[in-house]
């Protein structure tokens, strides 16, 4: 269907083929390039436009916002013209981000203004919340991960986003990236208060737009400022854990802050940031997304430890039969909050006595159940005391599922003959199938599983250094915190493994399949791995790329 972009046009749907809209006559072939399929999105600013490029081949998607002036008074239209250009230049510095969506085109046909951008095909974080319910606590610290970079990146070239909520960050269907959409600020600048008032809305009022609850008061009262993007960001969040809009949520009458720590279930340190993040008062708020960052990775760091002070059963289990040697840590960068009133009230930056007593526990009980020291991923193997995947002392397999120690047919090798085998010195295990395996915090360096079967396998742990992976199926493997210097993934298919706090450094990943592998947290300095490639999986701030630094998109 071709629809007709004239405001005025009483009946727009027209053919797919339709020259002129036989309505009323307008040109349907806009800017003699450019034919609209469909509205996206229609307010009192004007019409956002789903469209097809007609001039470049293929004719790919585009989307087309419209911005029309709510009157055709001379100071009016010049006004409208001033911040439509304005808005052109800022999406031409912010559309260099891999997650934010390029501009493409801007012309103005009075009395119209149109800007041209990317279409990024996908959800928003609204429609995912209204089709699937609320986050949990891990999905919105993801979503932090990925938004905050994003920030801390308009920030530094001097860009404020008005309008954070979630129907403005889209999950990108290609790669699962989120993507920060609608730099508006044409919104509903030309109002009837500025026609009535023109001299009072100067450039910078013009400016402050936002949607209500969303927008901290600073904006609201046209003063916004980089910490407001980080109320924005922290009233999203919220509406992600409880599916409640601001309006939706009780606030207090004496502080004017959302009323909302009844409505979730999450760590007391993840409801100290998010309150942080949405203090009433600019001082008491995060001033920089590099301070929540900063006290997201505390966060993380205190979740860790109590997995490792509290492992589940079937953790336990494992552990107790099979002994992997170093235990593998994930990275972190050991950053700390910034001094200053901005970072401080809601984590505290070096571990308490209480969480390194527990630590101590945890350490002492592994070292009374025979486990190996904890050794860094950086130890020298020469260092390191011989390793057994069957376990210390006892050597048992007994508490390891029945399932995983029978051999089955069609020449699947079981758990047990797997441990047997490399107990006895054998590392090659090419072509062998096992798919589904769980075998956590094992050691199996220097073994070879080429052309392996390995899709699913919980390999959560493992010290696997000096691999031979090449051309092995890790579909959908979990292969978290593993150790995999300087392993081989030529032509391996790592198609949605987990690869979350792996240390990578060194390995060759050339020809590998990482469509959506979850590399958050890992370490690839030196890694041969493309670009392309790294673009494919999902990372995080704390992703270390190939060149050693970390971030997303780099």
């Amino acid at each position: 269907m071709s629809y007709c972009y004239n405001p005025a046009c009483t009946n727009p749907a027209n053919p797919d083929d339709a020259p002129l809209c036989q309505a009323c006559g307008t040109n349907l072939l806009l800017h003699s390039r450019y034919r609209c399929t469909k509205i996206l999105g229609r307010g009192g600013f004007g019409t956002t436009f789903l469209a097809d490029d007609m001039v470049l081949p293929g004719k790919p998607n585009c989307v087309i916002k419209q911005l029309r002036p709510a009157a055709s008074a001379p100071h009016i239209l010049e006004m409208a013209r001033q911040l439509f250009q304005r808005e052109a230049t800022t999406l031409g510095k912010v559309g260099n981000h891999p997650q934010v969506p390029r501009l493409l085109d801007y012309f103005e046909l009075e009395p119209e203004f149109y800007l041209v951008q990317e279409y990024v095909s996908g959800l928003t974080l609204q429609q995912e919340v209204k089709r699937n319910g609320p986050m949990s606590e891990g999905q919105v610290r993801q979503v932090m991960l990925e938004v905050l970079p994003i920030l801390d990146y308009l920030h530094k070239i001097e860009v404020i986003h008005r309008d954070i909520k979630p129907a403005n960050l889209i999950r990108r269907e290609i790669d699962g990236k989120l993507i920060l959409i609608d730099f508006g600020a044409v919104k509903d600048q030309v109002s009837q208060a500025m026609m009535a008032n023109p001299q009072d809305y100067t450039a910078f009022t013009a400016f402050a737009v936002g949607t209500p609850g969303y927008a901290p008061p600073e904006q609201m009262a046209m003063r916004p400022v980089y910490a407001s993007n980080i109320y924005a960001l922290g009233v999203t969040c919220i509406y992600l854990l409880t599916s409640k809009s601001p309006k939706d949520l009780g606030y207090d009458n004496t502080t004017g802050e959302f009323i909302w720590r009844s409505r979730v279930n999450i760590s007391n340190d993840l409801q100290n940031v998010l309150e942080k993040m949405t203090e009433v008062s600019i001082k008491h708020r995060y001033q920089t997304a590099q301070d929540v960052l900063q006290d997201l990775q505390l966060v993380q760091k205190r979740l860790d430890l109590q997995q490792f002070s509290s492992p589940s059963s079937a953790d336990s289990d494992i552990s107790q039969g099979l002994a992997a040697g170093p235990l593998h840590s994930r990275h972190q960068p050991n950053a700390k909050p910034t001094a200053g009133p901005q970072s401080t009230g809601s984590l505290p930056t070096t571990v308490s006595p209480t969480t390194r007593h527990a630590a101590n526990a945890a350490r002492s009980q592994q070292a009374r159940a025979g486990l190996q020291p904890n050794y860094s991923r950086f130890t020298p193997p020469s260092v390191r005391p011989p390793n057994r995947v069957g376990g210390v002392g006892q050597g048992s397999l007994s508490q390891v599922s029945r399932e995983n120690t029978l051999q089955s047919e069609g020449g699947r090798l079981s758990l047990q003959a797997l441990v047997a085998a490399y107990n006895r010195g054998e590392r090659d295990f090419s072509e062998s199938r096992l798919d589904n395996i769980v075998l956590r915090k094992a050691n199996l360096s220097d073994a070879r599983f080429v052309q392996a079967f390995l899709q699913k396998a919980d390999l959560r742990g493992c010290v696997m250094m000096n691999v031979d992976f090449g051309r092995a199926n890790l579909g959908g493997a979990n292969l978290r915190d593993c150790d995999l210097r300087a392993s081989y993934f030529v032509n391996a298919d790592l198609q949605g493994a987990n690869l979350q706090g792996a240390n990578l450094r060194e390995t060759s990943m050339t020809n590998a399949n990482l469509r959506g592998a979850n590399l958050q947290n890992a370490d690839l300095t030196g890694s041969n791995i493309t670009p392309n490639q790294i673009a494919q999986a999902r990372t995080n701030w704390f992703t270390i790329h190939p060149n050693g630094k970390r971030g997303i998109g780099i």
